[in-house]
């Protein structure tokens, strides 16, 4: 299993419009093929130069190939929207990360 995992830089001015279009059209929109799963929002928690923030969204994915699968198809078109709608505002980078049982 993949955890993809995306970091949002977002300006403080768009803070409270961008959690509302995270919740409730990024994070809808890329879980409705069901190719993602799990969604997690969390804030990320460091030492914070001027007043913006930072957002991590992270979903599961059964692997890499149906993560760039999803990523041709529909990621790219959910990043285009976000892009146009906030502009520089908002900037994110993306990592994977793999889970490993720690019990075994």
């Amino acid at each position: 299993m993949i955890v993809y995992n995306t970091t949002f830089h977002i300006e403080k001015d768009i803070l409270d419009e961008s959690l509302v279009y995270l919740k409730k059209q990024y994070i809808p929109k890329a879980v409705e093929s069901g190719f993602l799963q799990r969604p997690c929002l969390r804030r990320v928690l460091q030492a914070e130069k001027g007043e913006d923030i930072s957002l991590s969204v992270q979903f599961h994915v059964k692997n890499i190939d149906t993560l760039n699968f999803w990523l041709q198809n529909e990621g790219n078109n959910l990043h285009r929207a976000l892009v146009a709608r906030f502009g520089h505002k908002i900037a994110g980078f993306s990592t994977l990360l793999e889970e490993i049982d720690w019990e075994k």
